[in-house]
């Protein structure tokens, strides 16, 4: 049997080498007149071993990594075509701890498929679920996926199946379905992995999405700073379209659906998702006013469906193996899995797909090894930019969307950044309100005028003019701009700055000289 050999074209990979790797491999294998099947798949998510190359032979697929392409020679001389041992082996890929103690629902394929082949998609479990739906009535499509308990995968926790019912029954001839792949969070990345390693599982899911609320057109919105994803996308949207997953007749039957990518200039506030809305209809991304809410008048004023990549990517193992199957997974009112990205210092960063229930302190220290320069964890934000500050002593917090609002934080995009005892966190506290400062669209005042504020505030403390009476101001502008935004960018920047606030109080001294004024950061 020809071995296969694996080389992710993960953006993450491709970013420490991986087309070199392959390259090198392609050579190697001229030269000594070996035949071997190259494939690029997805990564598997273990960032720490990018590129990490696979070889399957026979039964078994084993894993190498990180590989560099002068270690290319020396892989061939061990014989890692038939597993051989080599300083860069770990076994079989499926056994590494990191990925064999993962619940991976979401995530089943990636890394393990060609990503641009339907084959591989088809025989990996893929459009099971589409072709269930199609068998099924509207309304019971979106009874199945509110009885599973699927929660926005975005950042708020939005009940999926209640949105869904709720374009279903508006009135209105057009209908559309907006995936908001706008992943802007730091430290976030399984949005892009989904749509560089899985793609037809994002086209699966919306096109259920879109037979389920009666809309028969879609866009993917992401941004500019995603090539990789955007072309694959694309590649994948045209496959679909030619093997009859999209257009007039999805499979043959009565429902039509098709979708296109759209790209956005990459503000932040377009994560928003009426900000987003107004950049798909070519206008400036700044927030609109709710009510009326996107799933009454939403994409050009029609009833509009907007859920996130991995809500989307969740619909078909959910219409596959049923709403029971994936409720059991999870705790309280979080069901399913979550991808959760561990970035920031730490010693295994990458994504880890769990179910909820996982607390903080194993993903960080069991999961994540600690951090990676072997000092103390001082913080974990959760959430991205927006997120909460988690001190080791909230480590115990399991990772469910009411136990983190329980301690002032959020889940958002579930990226889990780590920091070492050497991070300032009055620095972290103006960088929060800085990113507002820059990224806000201008529309309301509390967070166009609240983050420019909050700078000078956070300022003046680290130069010691009145600190307590600057902290006190701090406070209760953080509580109008929380309670006052029209939007979570401004109405979730409280929440790094109050908790770094209230966690690290020693932080918050005057630091003389070290802080630079907004104008000059942000040249």
């Amino acid at each position: 049997m020809t071995p296969v050999i694996y080389v992710p074209c993960d953006a993450a990979a491709l970013a420490v080498g991986a087309n070199r790797v392959v390259e090198a491999i392609a050579s190697e294998l001229s030269a000594r007149g070996i035949t071997a099947e190259l494939v690029r798949n997805g990564s598997r998510g273990l960032h720490w071993l990018e590129p990490m190359v696979e070889v399957r032979f026979g039964d078994r697929r084993v894993a190498y990594g990180p590989v560099r392409p002068a270690d290319v020679p020396g892989l061939f001389d061990a014989g890692f075509l038939e597993g051989g041992a080599h300083p860069l082996f770990h076994g079989d890929t499926e056994e590494i701890p990191f990925l064999k103690n993962q619940t991976r629902l979401t995530f089943a394929r990636c890394g393990l498929t060609d990503p641009l082949s339907l084959d591989d998609y088809g025989s990996n479990g893929g459009l099971i679920g589409l072709r269930n739906a199609l068998a099924m009535q509207p309304a019971e499509i979106v009874q199945q996926v509110t009885d599973s308990g699927l929660r926005g995968r975005g950042g708020a926790g939005f009940p999926t199946g209640i949105k869904w019912n709720t374009v279903l029954k508006a009135p209105g001839a057009r209908k559309y379905i907006v995936c908001n792949a706008d992943e802007g969070d730091s430290g976030t990345f399984a949005d892009r992995m989904i749509m560089e390693g899985d793609p037809f599982v994002l086209i699966e899911g919306m096109t259920i999405a879109g037979i389920a609320s009666g809309a028969s057109k879609g866009y993917l919105y992401t941004r500019s700073e995603y090539p990789h994803a955007i072309e694959t996308m694309q590649a994948a949207i045209g496959i679909a379209r030619k093997a009859g997953i999209l257009g007039q007749s999805v499979l043959g039957s009565n429902y039509a659906f098709d979708m296109d990518v759209r790209v956005g200039a990459g503000a932040y506030v377009c994560g928003e998702e009426t900000s987003l809305l107004n950049s798909l209809e070519g206008k400036r991304g700044v927030v609109r006013a709710k009510p009326p809410l996107p799933a009454l008048e939403g994409l050009f004023g029609c009833p509009t469906v907007v859920n996130n990549v991995l809500s989307l990517a969740s619909v078909p193992v959910i219409m596959d193996r049923g709403a029971d199957f994936y409720r059991d997974f999870g705790t309280g009112r979080s069901h399913g899995t979550m991808p959760i990205q561990l970035a920031g210092n730490i010693r295994h960063g990458g994504l880890y797909e769990a179910a909820f229930g996982i607390t903080l302190g194993e993903l960080v220290n069991d999961i994540g090894g600690g951090t990676l320069s072997g000092r103390p964890v001082k913080a974990v934000q959760v959430g991205g930019p927006l997120g909460a500050y988690f001190p080791p002593e909230l480590f115990d917090t399991p990772f469910d969307y009411e136990a983190f609002a329980a301690q002032d934080g959020l889940i958002g995009h579930a990226g889990v950044v780590v920091f070492d005892d050497t991070a300032d966190m009055l620095s972290q506290a103006r960088f929060a309100m800085e990113f507002c400062a820059i990224e806000s669209c201008g529309k309301c005042t509390p967070c166009r005028i609240g983050a420019v504020r909050g700078v000078e505030v956070v300022d003046r403390i680290a130069h010691g003019d009145r600190p307590e009476e600057q902290i006190d101001l701090l406070k209760d502008l953080c509580n109008t701009m929380k309670l006052g935004s029209l939007c979570a960018l401004g109405g979730f920047t409280p929440y790094p700055v109050m908790s770094a606030l209230t966690h690290f109080p020693q932080d918050f001294t005057p630091k003389p000289d070290t802080l630079k004024p907004l104008a000059e950061a942000a040249e």
